[in-house]
């Protein structure tokens, strides 16, 4: 039987990426982002719901996206959901959470937004690299857009 475990949102970060360094020096960014979804109730009136999803980014994805997003950042996540388990040390009780490990990242605001992100992809690569930095490096800007042939020189004859 085979198994599918994806997850695409879309949603504004809640809170500024948080990155940390494991041990053997690996980097970690945890971050929140808030999806909305508008429906219309049985009234016919239009509600708007909030989901709220943390986030973990390994490696050079987190080390991007703690770069260039900030709490408000608009971002489209694609990952996996991971249960998290654990016993509460004051009470003993056993807790669960689901999050979602980042695979890739498309940064959706641009850099002179109010979330202060850049356009632009950072795709994680399966089974390769992860620090590739053929796969990783920044955003680059677009080209600049070419003059048009002078006033003079058009032709006319042209269909379009």
């Amino acid at each position: 039987m085979a198994y599918l475990n994806k997850v695409f949102l879309i949603g504004n970060l809640t809170r500024d990426p948080e990155l940390r360094v494991t041990p053997k020096g690996t980097a970690i960014c945890q971050f929140g982002i808030a999806v909305n979804r508008q429906f219309k109730d049985e009234s016919g009136a239009t509600r708007d719901e909030t989901t709220f999803v943390d986030i973990e980014a390994w490696g050079k994805q987190g080390e991007l996206v703690s770069k260039y997003l900030s709490k408000g950042s608009l971002a489209m996540v694609e990952g996996r959901l991971k249960l998290d388990q654990w016993e509460d040390k004051t009470s003993g009780q056993k807790r669960s959470k689901i999050k979602v490990v980042l695979d890739n990242v498309q940064f959706l605001s641009s850099r002179g937004s109010a979330g202060g992100g850049a356009a632009g992809a950072a795709p994680a690569e399966e089974g390769g690299d992860p620090a590739s930095p053929e796969r990783h490096s920044p955003p680059a800007r677009p080209p600049a857009a070419k003059p048009g042939p002078a006033a003079g020189n058009v032709d006319e004859d042209v269909p379009f």
